[in-house]
């Protein structure tokens, strides 16, 4: 990753994040969020709204256990 190209957020099924370069093919199974920017504003971003690293299948699993 170049510290000076744009970025972009990706995200899987499993909520994952991902800095992606702006203009290149994304990866199977993931999507764009919408934002973009440095690598610096990217992981601020990713920062700020990925605050549970572990997988969604994981959580939801954890969550029906817990009932």
């Amino acid at each position: 990753m170049s510290e000076d190209g744009k970025y972009q957020v990706l995200v899987n099924d499993e909520e994952q994040h991902s800095l992606w370069p702006v203009g290149t093919e994304l990866p199977a199974r993931w999507r764009a969020v919408g934002k973009q920017g440095s690598k610096d504003e990217c992981m601020k971003y990713v920062d700020e709204v990925w605050t549970d690293m572990r997988p969604k299948s994981l959580r939801e699993r954890m969550d029906n256990g817990a009932r």
